[in-house]
C-alpha cells in the first residue's frame, strides 16, 4: 500500500477545517496510509525582516527535514512550483510508483513559505493556483486532491 505523509507547518485552528480534514483522511484509508506531521512554525514577530524570515525558514526546514521518511517521493508546495490538473496529479502516483517507490511526502510550508533548502531535496514543486488562499486551507485542498488522484486512479465515480 502507498504511504503518503503530509508534513505542514502548524495547527488547524478552526474545527471546521479540521472536519475537512477528517472526511478527506477517512476516505482515504482504503487507498493509502496516510499521516499528517504538524510542526509548530518559527515564531516571528510582526513585520519580521527578511533576514528574519529567512532564518525562521531555515530553522523549520530543519525540523522538516527530520520528518522525511527516507525512500520517500518529496513534493514541496509553493507559489513557483508547476501546477497540474487532478489527472496530472493522479498521473504522478501512477508513474512514481511504478518506478519503483511507494512512499510520498508532501510538504506545506509556513505562511512565509518554504526554504530554499527543502525545495532543493524536493523531487518536485508544486502549486495549487495562481490564487491566494488563507494558508489553513492548503491541508484541506491538497488532501481533497490527493483523495481525488486515488479516485481518478481506482476508476471512481467521484472525479467528474
Amino acid at each position: 500500500m502507498i504511504n503518503v505523509t503530509v508534513i505542514a507547518l502548524g495547527k488547524l485552528k478552526e474545527s471546521y477545517m479540521r472536519e475537512f480534514c477528517a472526511e478527506y483522511e477517512k476516505r482515504l484509508k482504503p487507498f493509502c496510509r496516510l499521516g499528517i506531521v504538524e510542526l509548530t512554525p518559527y515564531a516571528l514577530p510582526d513585520n519580521p525582516s527578511q533576514k528574519q524570515i529567512e532564518l525562521a525558514l531555515d530553522a523549520e526546514a530543519e525540523k522538516i527535514k527530520e520528518k522525511i521518511p527516507s525512500g520517500s517521493y518529496v513534493v514541496s508546495l509553493c507559489i513557483e512550483g508547476k501546477q497540474k490538473s487532478s489527472e496530472e496529479l493522479a498521473n504522478m502516483f501512477n508513474t512514481v510508483s511504478l518506478g519503483g517507490m511507494s512512499s510520498f511526502v508532501f510538504i506545506i510550508g509556513s505562511s512565509f513559505g518554504l526554504s530554499e533548502k527543502i525545495k532543493a531535496v524536493s523531487d518536485e514543486r508544486f502549486s495549487m493556483s495562481r490564487l491566494t488562499f488563507p494558508h489553513q486551507m492548503a491541508r484541506v485542498m491538497l488532501l481533497e486532491q490527493i483523495y481525488r488522484a486515488f479516485s481518478i486512479n481506482g476508476g471512481g465515480k467521484y472525479h467528474k
